[in-house]
């Protein structure tokens, strides 16, 4: 019974909590207004509220915390997904160099075409996508621990975009282009708006209702490769459909999102904390807390101070302690 509640309330907290995000701002907004802009866009009310409500709540607030949980749950999915296959607990989302591939699509569009946003966000998709196409050549047909192999191409592709990304920064116009490429890569919901989740919501769900469908084919890839096959599964079928499901939701994310660190890292922990090391349980519950997650420090962000924080730094200050005291408690067993 008390692992029912705990589904049910980790499954109505990230909806909850993108309600409660409608009233949180600058600019002070009672219930009955914001019910009466939610009910004149749904059509469930005919009382016309003021345009300025309308815009703070439906324009910016909704698709703000729409999209939070959506990267959220993204991130923290493909964390979990690839913390299984790896069988490494210090891994995340961009572990195949996606982020930097991602950061560094952004930061050309941005020279080339200003900050447009149609192709920052789709040279930030592709490159993210080239990326993990990289780390998986790079990786791949060695005949001995080839998951090792595998992270460690992500590590040279990452290094190497890493590396492209300061000589775009270099070379960028110091007044205009390098700020736009620094805050993006920081991380930042700023612009969100619904066409930004009709882009990005495609991979992202595709994504994590592919990782959500196979997450007890987690559980097989996280033992030997050899006690895996006795069990009947095409290790390299389902290794790299996995690798496919979490690279999409992880570019999705990062295209539109910027680069957002330890999500992917820290939140498959505090799912692991609550549901234990079982897939079929933990990826779900990563997926509820990830969301919930990035929707407060996103609220955090956008009210701690009079400018906007970008949230990579704040998912940093949060997630660094959290992941020291994790470390502490557990003394590394379980993992």
């Amino acid at each position: 019974m008390r692992k029912k509640l705990t589904a049910a309330g980790l499954a109505v907290a990230p909806f909850l909590l993108i309600f409660i995000s409608l009233f949180i701002g600058r600019y002070p907004l009672s219930m009955g207004q914001v019910i009466g802009v939610l009910g004149i866009k749904t059509g469930l009310s005919a009382t016309a509220p003021l345009p300025i409500h309308i815009n703070v709540v439906w324009d910016i607030r909704l698709p703000r915390a729409i999209l939070g949980a959506l990267v959220g749950g993204s991130l923290a999915v493909s964390g979990a997904a690839f913390q299984g296959l790896f069988r490494n607990p210090l891994v995340s989302s961009g572990v195949l160099g996606v982020s930097a591939g991602a950061g560094f699509g952004a930061s050309l569009a941005i020279i080339l075409f200003g900050s447009d946003t149609f192709y920052v966000y789709a040279f930030a998709f592709c490159f993210g996508i080239l990326a993990v196409v990289l780390s998986y050549v790079i990786g791949t047909n060695y005949t001995s621990t080839p998951t090792i192999m595998l992270v460690l191409g992500g590590v040279v592709v990452s290094s190497i975009f890493s590396s492209l990304v300061s000589l775009l920064k270099y070379i960028a116009d110091p007044y205009e282009q390098l700020p736009s490429i620094v805050f993006w890569l920081m991380g930042s919901m700023a612009s969100a708006r619904f066409k930004d989740i009709a882009i990005s919501a495609i991979p992202m769900g595709v994504g994590m209702a592919g990782l959500v469908a196979m997450r007890w084919r987690l559980n097989v890839l996280s033992m030997d490769d050899r006690e895996a096959q006795a069990l009947g599964v095409n290790i390299i079928f389902v290794k790299g459909l996995a690798i496919l499901f979490a690279t999409l939701a992880t570019a999705g994310a990062v295209c539109v999102s910027g680069v957002i660190g330890w999500v992917g890292l820290v939140v498959p922990h505090m799912g692991r904390m609550l549901s234990g090391n079982d897939n079929t349980v933990l990826v779900p519950t990563c997926l509820s807390i990830g969301a919930g997650y990035l929707i407060i420090v996103d609220n955090v962000a956008r009210t701690l101070t009079g400018s906007e924080i970008p949230l990579g730094i704040l998912t940093s200050i949060m997630g660094a302690p959290f992941f020291v005291y994790l470390l502490k408690k557990t003394k590394g067993r379980g993992w």
